[in-house]
């Protein structure tokens, strides 16, 4: 498994220590996010991690800033993207159950390492169900083609 990581300066330790536990576990890990505490912008990397996922450069993507909301904006922009921000461990296992989300994002000012752990670990753990569920998906699907659509006239 592959998964693309990204952050903004505010997030920068939170996403070494994810990195480093995802490689424990044997997952490799491509940082498209910042090194630096120096101000960076979250949708630059919000963008690149969609952009792997959504061209199956990864399998899949976390996210990092303050709270995860505005980057998993950023991301959510990409078609064919459905990042997820959460602060649980049981919305992100349903997140992936139910909205089959392939980006995870949560925030570092709003939950410890430890519960971010257990997040990705209940996230990566959960499998899709389908079913009755991609019929919602199929709305979103068709709701993001739209759009494109009119953008495109």
């Amino acid at each position: 498994m592959k998964i693309a990581i990204g952050n903004d300066h505010v997030a920068v330790d939170m996403k070494n220590e994810i990195k480093a536990y995802l490689e424990s576990k044997g997952i490799e890990v491509v940082n498209v996010g910042t090194d630096s505490t120096e101000r960076f912008n979250y949708p630059v990397s919000g963008y690149k991690v969609a952009r792997m996922v959504a061209d199956k450069d990864a399998d899949c993507g976390v996210l990092i800033c303050g709270t995860g909301v505005g980057i998993s904006l950023a991301a959510n922009k990409v078609k064919g993207i459905r990042a997820c921000v959460c602060s649980d461990p049981y919305t992100a296992k349903l997140s992936k159950q139910h909205n089959n989300t392939n980006i995870i994002s949560f925030g570092a000012r709003v939950i410890g390492i430890e519960t971010a752990k257990m997040i990705v670990d209940e996230w990566l753990g959960a499998e899709y169900e389908g079913g009755r569920h991609q019929t919602r998906i199929d709305m979103i699907a068709e709701i993001e083609e739209t759009q494109h659509l009119k953008a495109a006239e």
